[in-house]
């Protein structure tokens, strides 16, 4: 199978680049390492069956490539960090670098494209959990606006895409995701607070800390990812990959203090704007459809995690 995956040098990327050559397929990797990191790739770089080509896809000319079995897009900074720093690179990579990739996949006659959307897409909601029925509550012109919207916009293009042009795209929803590979520096709260306790500085949370996330580890985010692209008869789907285990922020500092034998303090800062109260994804339509569900439980996936930033 060949298969291409956009931004494979990223976080989640990387690890689906590392299980498609375990299974010695040929993967091409696109990215501009604008937030990804060729260390990501170290350990397979040698790898016959690996090409990697640094560009950025807003003006890339793909045309030289071949017919892809399979195409994954991850092409975009993810991390709140950077969402404001970055946010013009975000809004380019998901309209005019995704129609790039859209139309090269037409024209190849590639088969099947994921689109890594996001949890974002359904803002501060006003429901929990959010089903992917949700149509959200996103503040179109707030700090957070250019990767919510980005990928509001990358879903309704795909979308245009499958009805006039019959492609066979899916989309998945991306809930938080942690775990090795992380860049320590993105700005998500768990690599923030590992990190913190590592160096026993202060953990910082931004609110009262009672606002929840539901953290899925890496691991099984890509195997929903690789069930998303493999999974028979899902042209057009529109589904959440997360862990629906819903805790407070709060809650995941005081474990990872635990965790980490940490002697930080925890300490408190104004939060941010549009910074979304509760998030936990409904999953069970990959539950019936894909029989995906995340397997990792969370005190189990900080341990990895930890000592992989441990041992950074």
């Amino acid at each position: 199978m060949k298969v291409l995956i956009t931004g494979g040098a990223g976080f989640i990327g990387s690890h689906l680049v590392k299980h498609y050559l375990k299974k010695n397929h040929s993967v091409v990797v696109i990215d501009n390492y604008i937030t990804g990191d060729k260390n990501n790739l170290k350990e397979v770089g040698t790898d016959k069956n690996l090409q990697v080509i640094e560009a950025d896809l807003i003006n890339y000319d793909l045309s030289s490539l071949p017919q892809f079995d399979l195409v994954y897009d991850l092409a975009s900074p993810a991390s709140p960090a950077v969402f404001e720093k970055l946010s013009f690179e975000i809004f380019k990579v998901n309209s005019i670098g995704l129609i790039n990739v859209l139309d090269f996949f037409v024209r190849s006659k590639s088969k099947t494209f994921v689109f890594a959307s996001t949890s974002e897409v359904y803002g501060d909601p006003q429901i929990s959990p959010q089903p992917e029925t949700y149509f959200g509550n996103v503040h179109t012109s707030g700090p957070r606006s250019s990767y919510d919207e980005g990928k509001r916009f990358a879903e309704a293009v795909i979308s245009a895409y499958i009805r006039k042009s019959g492609i066979d795209a899916r989309i998945a929803r991306i809930f938080n995701t942690y775990g090795p590979f992380m860049n320590k520096s993105d700005g998500r709260f768990i690599s923030n607070f590992i990190n913190q306790a590592i160096n026993n500085e202060p953990l910082t949370i931004y609110g009262d800390g009672k606002q929840t996330r539901s953290s899925c580890y890496v691991a099984d985010m890509a195997g929903g990812l690789i069930s998303m692209g493999e999974t028979k008869n899902l042209k057009g789907q529109i589904i959440n990959l997360g862990n629906p285990d819903e805790k407070k922020i709060i809650e995941v500092a005081q474990l990872i203090k635990k965790l980490t034998g940490s002697k930080s303090e925890i300490v408190y800062k104004p939060i941010g704007e549009d910074d979304p109260k509760r998030r936990c994804p409904d999953i069970s339509k990959a539950k019936r459809i894909l029989q995906w569900q995340p397997k990792i439980k969370l005190e189990d996936g900080l341990k990895l995690t930890i000592d992989y930033f441990k041992n950074l």
